[in-house]
């Protein structure tokens, strides 16, 4: 039986849900930050304000039936999924570590208990600290958050080289951090895509010669043309599935086709809490796009036109595992073969697949 949810989360939900499926259509939308901290908030909400739970499996009763609402309501918006679920194995770590403490105190432990080791599956027993320690686990990981970005552009001068010509799509602000690092000590230049229609690319080539960095803008027509000069692609994503296959902005797959035909690496910057510990299944693909109002593409069509074409405007597109180079986290960078295993390490395996 689903627990309840109190008013108090009902009520955050709703204002997720409302400000975050802004982010679906464009520009002006939440960004994955912003998402992740919010999800945070909402674990936080239930830790310190919801005095029904009193063992771990309350606790995580409740984080799960919220996590699960949520991917009910925002299915695409993984990035609010994935704080939750890494959160829930903190959270069943952080019991075991304090069962262990409070076991140790008691007295040594048999060589039975030794060998059998301290996984608990029921999480039943009562830690008297165990809200204490579920508050500091939020605070690091707000702080690991809040770092994310930063921690991925110092690794910038080990990617980008002197005298390079590099190629983006639209506006990612991972990537345009990643790149004003670069800047302060190597010269480059930098081809934006325009990434229509809500041309985000204008918003990045303009951030980007503020900060001294030449940037040229193409038509999304012109990027295979343009690939042939390109020493390497750097994009970001909204998320990183489980087999290194990526949901990137709507073109991404277009750049990654062109960029495999002309042997260009082809590099995302993802921070961990983009890593989803979920396979998009075949055929799905166009779903998992998240079609948008064609009204955007179809503005200068007659309009004796208008209801003869049919029009698709996808905010999202899938890229494949093979077409990715290499991934950039806030940790370290790796191929996409290696994502299976930062997978075990940021989720547990019972909360992969949220099930009520």
């Amino acid at each position: 039986m689903q627990p309840p949810v109190c008013p108090a989360v009902s009520q955050l939900i709703l204002e997720v849900t409302r400000s975050s499926a802004t982010s679906l259509h464009g520009q002006g939308g939440a960004s994955s930050y912003s998402l992740a901290v919010r999800a945070a908030g909402l674990v936080r909400l239930l830790v310190e304000e919801d005095e029904d739970w009193q063992t771990a499996e309350q606790l995580i009763r409740k984080v799960r039936a919220a996590c699960h609402h949520l991917e009910q309501q925002l299915p695409n918006l993984h990035v609010i999924h994935n704080v939750i679920k890494r959160i829930l194995k903190l959270i069943r770590e952080e019991y075991l570590s304090a069962l262990k403490s409070e076991e140790s105190e008691c007295g040594p432990e048999s060589l039975q208990k030794m060998l059998k080791g301290q996984e608990v599956g029921d999480y039943r027993r009562q830690v008297s600290d165990l809200r204490e320690r579920v508050g500091e686990i939020l605070d690091e990981q707000l702080m690991e958050l809040e770092t994310a970005s930063e921690e991925i552009s110092k690794q910038a001068l080990e990617h980008i080289h002197a005298n390079e010509i590099v190629m983006t799509l639209g506006r990612s602000k991972t990537v345009e951090r990643f790149l004003k690092f670069a800047s302060k000590t190597r010269r480059f230049s930098v081809i934006v895509a325009e990434a229509a229609p809500c041309y985000s690319g204008h918003a990045m080539a303009a951030s980007l010669a503020a900060a001294k960095i030449p940037a040229t803008v193409i038509t999304d027509s012109a990027i295979f043309a343009m690939m042939a000069r390109v020493n390497k692609v750097i994009l970001g994503t909204s998320s990183i599935l489980s087999d290194g296959g990526l949901m990137a902005t709507a073109g991404a797959s277009t750049v990654a086709l062109a960029a495999r035909h002309y042997s260009v690496p082809f590099i995302v910057l993802g921070a961990g809490y983009k890593l989803t510990p979920r396979f998009l299944p075949e055929g799905q693909s166009l779903t998992a796009s998240v079609l948008s109002s064609p009204a955007p593409v179809m503005q200068g069509l007659e309009a004796t036109t208008r209801g003869k074409v049919q029009c698709l405007n996808p905010t999202f597109s899938y890229v494949s595992p093979s077409l990715v180079t290499l991934l950039i986290s806030n940790i370290s960078g790796y191929s996409p073969s290696y994502v299976y295993r930062q997978m075990g390490d940021l989720y547990h395996q019972e909360d992969r697949d949220i099930v009520l």
